[in-house]
């Protein structure tokens, strides 16, 4: 990008009083058995998917490359790159001392939530990566071991005619026989041709009439062969999401996504109160610290933290060890490539409390190719026993689906 950020500035970075470099920590032993180890460079590159999935790479001086991906959005490449210099020359193995920090090191610059936090996490999943493959041991091991030898994933369907009912549910038929899969989810937040204004988040009747119809098509379509989620995408007023959650009550919902604006914690909490309906959210939250609010005063039934957004792998496991002394479950956004989505899968086998993994991306022919192995079968993700995240990108393919002046990742 032409800038050195290593030359650069930053008295906030420079005078913190919780400087957790090696150095300042006092880190310097060695360690033997192959793990006195140094990151060299991160790199980044765009690829151009149904998101702008932001690739990141971790090099080391012993020749072993961790893959990593943060959540799509402006600027995050160059976050990760303001924030190589604070990572070169420090053991890669020290994963939870690095994302500690980088998070103080960027408090300045905002580390307690958005894309500076999305950035952190791109570096974090490739140091998962790296030090699986340095210790020669899956990630899901550096987590605690698993619970089970593999996730379910639900796919976000779609449909030409989304606010059609009985197109919805053949599309759900669809994914469900042809594609194999035992969770779906559907949007809620679509056209019915009664609005009357789109700015008061207010539903009339008939709107709500509407997506009721959507949502007993594809549950009524599907019956007892997939599990069926609707997102609203924080789009309604706490008064017409208690009125939507209560009209899809009777029909088999296995839960309704974000039906409120996020910023306001109360209203979540009153709106998943006041229904028998299952609510879920989290993916416009950033780490436990946030989180948490919504669990410790159960405004949730469901916590849907996106992994490369809310903080990386380990900042996940914490929101799931939260979540699970409240007896609540998680199921992970994902709008991911194939390897944040790995990443995902490897957090849900190594929580008790994991429901599914999100998967986005079943209408882009070319979405695995991105890596060697196969990810998604038949509905579900086999936890790799492979060193690391187990995935290995496919070069020549990230090359060909690179956002247009991105250039390729340095040879490993």
């Amino acid at each position: 990008m032409g800038i050195d950020y290593a030359d650069l500035h930053d008295p906030n970075a420079e005078y913190t009083m919780r400087e957790l470099s090696a150095g300042t920590m006092g880190v310097t032993g060695d360690r033997g058995g192959g793990r006195d180890v140094e990151i060299t460079d991160v790199q980044t590159t765009m690829i151009d998917g149904n998101f702008p999935w932001t690739l990141v790479r971790v090099y080391t001086d012993a020749g072993v490359v961790g893959t990593g991906e943060a959540y799509w959005g402006a600027g995050v490449p160059e976050l990760i790159q303001r924030m190589k210099p604070m990572v070169v020359g420090e053991n890669p193995l020290d994963i939870d001392r690095l994302y500690e920090h980088l998070i103080q090191k960027m408090s300045g610059e905002g580390s307690i939530e958005g894309v500076t936090v999305t950035a952190i996490s791109g570096i974090e999943i490739a140091l998962h990566d790296l030090a699986g493959k340095v210790l020669d041991i899956p990630a899901y091991q550096l987590l605690g071991g698993k619970y089970r030898d593999e996730m379910r994933v639900y796919c976000y369907c779609h449909t030409a005619e989304e606010a059609d009912p009985e197109a919805c549910a053949d599309e759900a038929e669809r994914v469900v026989e042809e594609l194999g899969y035992d969770a779906l989810k559907f949007d809620l937040d679509v056209p019915s041709g009664l609005e009357k204004d789109r700015a008061n988040r207010h539903l009339r009747p008939g709107e709500i009439r509407h997506k009721a119809e959507i949502v007993e098509r594809v549950t009524e379509r599907v019956k007892n062969r997939a599990d069926v989620a609707f997102d609203c995408h924080w789009t309604f007023s706490g008064g017409s999401a208690k009125r939507l959650a209560d009209a899809v009550a009777e029909y088999d919902v296995w839960w309704l996504e974000d039906p409120v604006p996020p910023e306001n914690l109360e209203v979540q909490a009153e709106v998943t109160k006041s229904t028998t309906t299952p609510i879920t959210v989290g993916e416009n939250r950033y780490r436990v610290t946030e989180e948490r609010r919504l669990i410790e005063d159960q405004a949730v039934d469901i916590i849907a933290p996106d992994l490369p957004k809310v903080g990386g792998m380990r900042e996940t496991r914490k929101i799931a060890d939260v979540a699970d002394q409240y007896y609540v479950p998680v199921a992970m956004h994902n709008v991911s490539s194939p390897v944040a989505t790995m990443a995902s899968a490897h957090v849900g086998a190594a929580i008790p409390n994991s429901l599914a993994v999100e998967y986005h991306s079943y209408e882009l022919g070319w979405w695995d190719d991105l890596v060697e192995e196969t990810v998604i079968e038949d509905g579900y993700i086999e936890i790799p026993e492979e060193p690391g995240l187990g995935v290995t990108l496919d070069m020549d393919a990230v090359e060909a689906h690179m956002v247009d002046g991105e250039e390729l990742f340095d040879p490993a």
